[in-house]
């Protein structure tokens, strides 16, 4: 008989997902949800953000590729669930990229890390799995800025609008000698005071500790060009 080789599928790239129409809507959709239930943005410029962070962490830790594509991927759908409702939108969202990404001709043993690592990116219920799902919860967590305020009207702002909009400048910062990854934060005081910050993101900041962490890195805050110990 005639050999026959069988090919692997071609890997499902960001670039794909990002094109495909249903996460486009979904995301949308997901996005008027939040707006809707008075959150700040969570469409298709946090995902992007996210996604980009995730990858410059992974780069750093020295993944391979397709680890960090991977990861990116995770990234981009990590919030889709809220499409759905906020609440248990991780579980809903992973549930929802199972059935995309399998569409989408995505093999299972990659499927699953990405699953994970959305199932695991919220603080009330998540917890770093691994170092994607740890690179993913420190993006998504440093992701606070003005722009992210979809309230229209300042005098109803509540107090997460306004810690988003006092942020006018939020990064993220490897030293891979030193081992920290620092989340960089320029806030206008006049807006929101640092003491609210950490009123409604404490839990967060402790979730980005236990993620840099698992990589054995120790997660630093700076606030003003001074770092919180």
């Amino acid at each position: 008989m005639e050999n026959i080789s069988i090919l692997s599928p071609k890997p499902v790239t960001l670039k794909e997902v990002k094109a495909n129409p249903k996460v486009k809507k979904l995301i949308d959709g997901a996005n008027e949800v939040m707006r809707a239930m008075g959150y700040t943005e969570h469409g298709h410029r946090h995902v992007g953000v996210v996604s980009s962070i995730t990858r410059y962490i992974l780069e750093n830790l020295k993944l391979s590729d397709r680890e960090i594509e991977l990861g990116q991927i995770a990234a981009y759908l990590h919030d889709i669930g809220n499409v759905i409702h906020r609440t248990n939108h991780p579980m809903h969202g992973a549930s929802i990229a199972f059935v995309i990404l399998n569409e989408m001709g995505m093999d299972a043993a990659e499927i699953a890390p990405v699953l994970s690592a959305i199932g695991n990116h919220e603080e009330m219920s998540g917890v770093p799995i691994s170092t994607m799902s740890a690179a993913l919860i420190i993006a998504d967590k440093s992701d606070v800025h003005f722009s992210r305020v979809q309230n229209p009207i300042i005098e109803t702002y509540d107090i997460h609008d306004r810690v988003n909009a006092a942020v006018q400048k939020s990064r993220v910062e490897m030293d891979n000698d030193a081992r920290t990854i620092q989340l960089a934060l320029e806030i206008d005081t006049s807006k929101a005071t640092v003491m609210e910050y950490f009123e409604i993101f404490l839990s967060r900041m402790v979730m980005c500790r236990h993620s840099a962490e698992l990589f054995g890195y120790d997660f630093k805050l700076g606030v003003n060009g001074t770092l919180l110990e």
